[in-house]
């Protein structure tokens, strides 16, 4: 049984960090590309950052570039994302997700169950 689980959402001030982390378990960890999206209450699920199975390839949205970082550690079968200078807007619930194909548009097989975060103005 394939499982992923969220850790390490919470609530912050704007400017404030946060990292992210998603242990898988049930499957082989890097023969899945991984990838963070999120959901704010009333909109569409967004996909955040993506990465490649060896971890050689990482992909952001616009809107996070440069505060965001995504790494993988193929070993611990863990995904991270460290998120910094955070803004009201990247409040959401943010989900972890394993697929064979690498980009944001890939369909992802599996998913966690999502980790809430909240960054206060």
């Amino acid at each position: 049984q394939v499982q992923l689980v969220e850790t390490g959402g919470g609530s912050v001030q704007a400017g404030g960090s946060l990292r992210l982390s998603c242990t898988a378990s049930g499957l082989t960890f890097d023969d899945y590309a991984m990838a963070w999206f999120r959901q704010a209450p009333g909109k569409e699920r967004e996909g955040v950052s993506c990465i490649s199975w060896e971890g050689e390839y990482t992909y952001y949205k616009d809107s996070v570039k440069g505060r965001f970082t995504i790494s993988r550690d193929n070993a611990k079968n863990t995904l991270y994302l460290q998120m910094n200078s955070l803004k009201p807007e990247d409040t959401a619930m943010y989900y972890c997700a394993a697929g064979p194909y690498y980009g944001l548009r890939s369909e992802y097989n599996y998913w966690g169950q999502g980790t809430q975060v909240t960054v206060s103005s």
